[in-house]
């Protein structure tokens, strides 16, 4: 028995590291064949957008394409799940929302997965500030004006791109704050929130500034404010909420690049170099500053913590705000 045991564990030692040497002469190759890259989110959404922005300039540096997949559904639950039970081998990442991997942790009974422990994170690479919108059919024209004309007028409608939403938490976080009331109406299609914000059918919107591009550009709505601490150069002369008088509301969201638990480490530190390469790149931040995307990036480790704590805050704004969580 005692030389079985010892030719087993020489043989472990012996190809042990023909396994990891053969993970990193792949991580050295990596990649050799066109990435798969989903936005759990529809086409023209804001992390479909500044997704591709991203994508386009890693996959010129990388030497592959980086072929978007939209897999919407479930608040950007489906097309997360779905990567977490990918193949770790760095062909499939995703274009991760702060609603899928931060605030649906606490929103959710039945989630699905776990966002630290089945997703590597690569880095935060897009932060969106909240802008307020209103349709061009409510009489008011600042944001004082909104919340006035919301208390006289309870239940007034607001559009998000689904339940558990960074626009939803956005929407019920300013009942919160502000004591109106308003209907969260969730919509499968965010395309489709645009047309029904210029005709008013659903007036007011906490949304990120790529979802309202259309109706603003068309003048069929207004930017009231914007809930950060500086204003956006994409709608310059909408106030921020604290020049606005409600200097208590700050709301924003964010996207990061994730992998598969388990994704090789060479592999995911290439993505991190190629990302934050692609980060610094003006052509990239010029693009982000047109739909009013802040740039971001961290290291691995960085990340990971980032991701830590978002999931703790908004685990805080979801008990404050008094949401229910969803079965």
């Amino acid at each position: 028995m005692k030389a079985v045991v010892v030719r087993f564990m020489l043989g472990a030692v012996i190809v042990a590291p023909a396994i990891f040497g053969g993970q990193t002469a792949n991580a050295q190759a990596y990649p050799t064949r066109p990435i798969t890259a989903v936005i759990p989110f529809v086409g023209g959404s804001a992390s479909d957008v500044v997704s591709r922005i991203l994508f386009e300039r890693m996959s010129r540096a990388m030497g592959q394409p980086i072929v978007v997949e939209n897999r919407a559904g479930a608040g950007g639950n489906i097309g997360t799940q779905a990567v977490t039970r990918a193949t770790p081998d760095g062909y499939t990442l995703i274009g991760a929302g702060s609603g899928p991997i931060g605030a649906n942790v606490s929103l959710y009974k039945n989630l699905g997965y776990d966002p630290v422990k089945d997703l590597e994170i690569i880095s935060p690479f897009a932060g969106f500030t909240i802008v307020i919108v209103a349709s061009n059919s409510l009489p008011v024209k600042s944001l004082k004006e909104l919340i006035d004309y919301a208390k006289s007028k309870p239940g007034l409608n607001y559009g998000s791109v689904g339940i558990g939403s960074s626009q939803h938490l956005a929407g019920e976080y300013f009942s919160q704050v502000t004591g109106v009331k308003l209907t969260h109406v969730p919509y499968r299609n965010i395309a489709q929130y645009g047309p029904d914000l210029i005709a008013g059918q659903v007036p007011l919107g906490f949304q990120w500034f790529p979802n309202v591009l259309g109706p603003l550009g068309a003048k069929g709505a207004k930017a009231l404010a914007v809930a950060g601490d500086k204003r956006l150069a994409a709608v310059p002369d909408a106030p921020t909420t604290a020049e606005a008088g409600l200097p208590q509301y700050k709301m924003s969201g964010w996207f990061a690049l994730a992998a598969p638990h388990g994704t090789p480490k060479p592999i995911l530190e290439r993505l991190n170099r190629e990302l934050t390469a692609a980060i610094k790149d003006p052509a990239v931040r010029e693009g982000f500053a047109k739909v009013g995307a802040e740039p971001m990036m961290l290291s691995l480790d960085q990340a990971k913590k980032f991701l830590i704590a978002e999931i703790a805050q908004y685990r805080d704004i979801v008990t404050k705000a008094g949401i229910q969580v969803i079965e």
